[in-house]
């Protein structure tokens, strides 16, 4: 059904969702990248999509090639240039609760375990780092451990972290029921502190693989044994073993996201490792 006219063009009701949806789009895609250099080639490209499309409606065919022919370059560019804010940017659609809708976790008994093994770990002071996988995979980073495709337990954690073990360096990643790989290595944070605290190594990399994947990291500190989460790029820290269950099960729900539960302590001024 034809609304109205702007001079040669024939606006409809089609043609009015159809804009409504492509700047929701470009708007969102905006967000993500706000801040990062991205940015500016992601400006210059929705630049010459417009003249392309400013071209084809004044049937100017010449130019609508050559624009055509640089935006084919520009979107090629800008994908092997901007792969990790693409990679963001896909991580935040696996984020969202309607994707978790159609996934299916089948996570309380390795919650379970993981409890067990991370109370009596910050008991004993072992470091430890475990990564559950929520919707995004993270192969490449499995790819760098140990695999061992074995059914979570709270002895063979204990085993994996105990300081004299081969595999107690890096991180155990677990996907539902398997821990897939041990003493992976992940990417570090660029925050080198979190509210004016040291960040060491292990918190590092628990921060690190957070804010690129769609995952939930529970951190020991070998230095004090206080337990940490680690998700969407936020690190909470002092969550007590009591609290521990509800609040992993709470994010690993197909139902979605939750906050925190409770407020946690104030951060100390020592250093984390």
């Amino acid at each position: 059904m034809e609304l109205f006219h702007i001079g040669f063009l024939s606006v409809t009701l089609v043609d009015l969702l159809d804009i409504a949806l492509v700047s929701f789009i470009f708007y969102r895609l905006y967000l993500a990248m706000q801040g990062t250099i991205a940015i500016q080639i992601f400006a210059g490209l929705v630049l010459v999509l417009g003249f392309s499309f400013l071209a084809q409606a004044l049937d100017l065919k010449a130019m609508s090639s050559i624009l055509r022919t640089i935006t084919d370059i520009w979107v090629v560019a800008f994908i092997i240039l901007f792969q990790p804010e693409l990679r963001r940017l896909l991580v935040l659609v696996g984020r969202s609760p309607v994707i978790r809708l159609f996934l299916k976790m089948d996570v309380d008994e390795s919650i379970d375990e993981v409890v067990g093994a991370v109370s009596e770990l910050s008991r004993k002071k072992f470091g430890a780092l475990i990564v559950f996988v929520r919707a995004t995979g993270i192969r490449m980073h499995v790819e760098t451990g140990t695999k061992l495709e074995a059914l979570v337990s709270r002895t063979l954690l204990l085993s994996v972290f105990h300081p004299r073990s081969p595999l107690h360096d890096g991180a155990v990643i677990i996907k539902d029921r398997l821990i897939e790989a041990a003493r992976c290595t992940l990417p570090l944070s660029n925050l080198t502190t979190w509210q004016g605290v040291l960040l060491g190594t292990r918190h590092r990399a628990g921060l690190g693989i957070s804010e690129q994947a769609d995952v939930i990291v529970v951190i020991v500190s070998e230095e004090t044994g206080i337990i940490s989460i680690a998700e969407n790029g936020t690190l909470y820290r002092e969550i007590p073993v009591s609290g521990l269950r509800k609040e992993l099960k709470s994010r690993l729900s197909v139902e979605g996201e939750r906050s925190l539960s409770s407020v946690w302590r104030t951060v100390r001024t020592s250093g984390w490792t």
